[in-house]
């Protein structure tokens, strides 16, 4: 008959078996772990091909200074997380305000961004609480002649929590790039600390991915998401921390309001807001009941699944900044 082949019809393609078709079922032990090990292997180098691609945008936009193009950037993300977040309720049936949202959160990120390159982000609360009233007036004067809703309420409750979850939590990064005080050229500074917090941020998840895969076995939040182990908690402390000294050894010229202690502090701190992050996404994704945001970046997910994490971090290192080293 010639050569034997048998092709294996799963998720992995055909195995060619050579000439003896039996030695392929004695080596069956050889075949498991590789379709064992290779979903892993694919998914890590996915991810990571995923976020190199973006860290060359984040580095790019860095170290050219180029202030706009780095908020186009940011507001790409803020705004595409924010229609996955809408894009997820709508499918599971649950009813928002989606075109309103995204509307009022363009104008938050925009407007926001010019107040705090203009006058600094100490002065922006009074135009953030404005774009929210101007979004529940305008909520309340739909329903005066357009009640399409069955529960105008519920639909209200997601639609602001989206506002206030994604668009917001986000814009803290634009506001730590105006905390610190530009150089001489009128070059910005802060765009370094952001730089800071996304590798400090990364590392951390990167850290509970891999030591989670390898080494866990405790469930840590197994009600929000079973695939969460202590053994990832602990690699996401210690890889964040590590990152965090690595950065600061890498710029201490550019991060100048950090000292020693700082870096330990703030590299413990944002590790644990990291995995905070990361399970408050899991909880909005299992009460929509879906795995992930969007299939738009290989291996990761959706825009919402890439920044979860820095969802909560961001905001952390603005007041750490802002009140414990009084920068700004």
């Amino acid at each position: 008959m010639g050569a034997a082949r048998i092709c294996i019809i799963a998720r992995y393609g055909c195995v060619d078996l050579g000439q003896d078709p039996l030695r392929g079922l004695r080596n069956g032990d050889e075949l498991a772990s590789l379709s064992r090990m290779t979903p892993g292997r694919l998914t890590f180098f996915m991810r990571l091909s995923s976020t190199l691609v973006l860290w060359a945008l984040m580095l790019t936009t860095v170290f050219l200074g180029w202030e706009v193009g780095f908020f186009c950037l940011l507001a790409f993300m803020a705004m595409r997380a924010l229609w996955e977040y809408y894009r997820m309720l709508e499918h599971d049936g649950i009813g928002v305000f989606t075109l309103t949202g995204l509307i009022c959160a363009a104008v938050l990120l925009v407007g926001g961004f010019l107040i705090v390159r203009a006058e600094g982000p100490v002065n922006s609360h009074d135009f953030e609480l404005l774009v929210l009233v101007l979004f529940l007036i305008t909520i309340f004067a739909r329903q005066m002649f357009r009640g399409t809703e069955n529960d105008p309420l519920r639909a209200m409750s997601y639609t602001v929590f989206g506002l206030l979850y994604i668009p917001w939590l986000f814009s803290f990064i634009t506001k730590i790039i105006y905390l610190t005080p530009r150089v001489e050229d009128g070059l910005t500074t802060g765009q370094y600390y952001v730089l800071y917090l996304v590798a400090v941020t990364k590392f951390s998840d990167m850290g509970a991915y891999v030591f989670g895969s390898l080494f866990g076995r405790h469930p840590f939040a197994p009600h929000i998401s079973p695939k969460k182990t202590w053994e990832g908690f602990a690699g996401a402390m210690i890889s964040s921390l590590l990152c965090s000294y690595w950065m600061y050894a890498l710029m201490p010229d550019k991060l100048s309001a950090f000292r020693f202690d700082d870096v330990t502090v703030l590299g413990l701190l944002l590790g644990f807001a990291a995995v905070v992050g990361d399970l408050a996404e899991s909880v909005v994704k299992r009460g929509a009941h879906t795995k992930d945001s969007s299939a738009m970046l290989p291996g990761i997910g959706g825009t919402l699944d890439l920044i979860d994490s820095i969802l909560f971090t961001a905001p952390l290192l603005f007041f750490y900044m802002r009140f414990v080293l009084g920068a700004g």
